[in-house]
């Protein structure tokens, strides 16, 4: 599944998506998307796509 586009999705749509592909397992040694992310939940991590300020590669490569 990719990222739906801001052009063509609603900003529910974005953040279902996000929170799909970025789910807290609980259990930081074995996940790492608090590393990932900087300690940042994923949503705020997100927060340019969701609104629909910048598309989701964009803010991705933010945190590669």
């Amino acid at each position: 599944m990719s990222a739906p586009n801001i052009s063509d999705s609603t900003e529910i749509e974005r953040r279902k998506y996000i929170n799909s592909i970025y789910k807290c397992i609980a259990d930081c040694d074995n996940c790492g998307l608090c590393q990932v992310f900087h300690g940042k939940d994923p949503e705020l991590a997100f927060d340019d796509y969701i609104s629909g300020k910048r598309e989701y590669m964009d803010v991705s490569m933010d945190y590669r």
